[in-house]
């Protein structure tokens, strides 16, 4: 495992309120860490890139992922929630990366929306 892949485990899936989760590149929207069993494909990867480029877009399709159609419940400039009958995807961006994940209807939403907000900030803190 990379630091990255080490990152995304120790923060978000040991919370047990995070489903998977990647650390995508900004810039390239290339996939740098990814949780087991996460279907993340590159053109997935470059949705999601996008998504901060053309946020109103965001908020008024949503995103069709994993075989769910995703409405978008927030969009800002560093973060985007998205929810699907009890299952959601957040993506949260710093400076270098963009922090994808899901949750499931057995995960609380709020926890899991701590857990990437602090490891977003903590990728802030840190430059990145």
């Amino acid at each position: 495992m990379n630091h990255f892949q080490n990152l995304i485990h120790d923060c978000l899936i040991e919370t047990r309120h995070v489903e998977h989760a990647a650390l995508l590149v900004t810039k390239s929207a290339s996939i740098s860490a990814v949780t087991s069993r996460f279907n993340l494909s590159p053109q997935n990867a470059q949705m999601f890139a996008d998504a901060f480029k053309h946020l109103i877009s965001a908020r008024e399709h949503g995103f069709y992922f994993l075989e769910r159609w995703y409405s978008c419940v927030r969009a800002d400039k560093n973060s985007i929630y998205s929810k699907c009958e009890g299952h959601g995807l957040l993506l949260v961006k710093t400076a270098l990366y963009i922090i994808v994940v899901t949750y499931n209807d057995a995960m609380h939403p709020s926890i899991c929306v701590e857990a990437v907000e602090k490891l977003a900030e903590y990728l802030r803190v840190k430059g990145k």
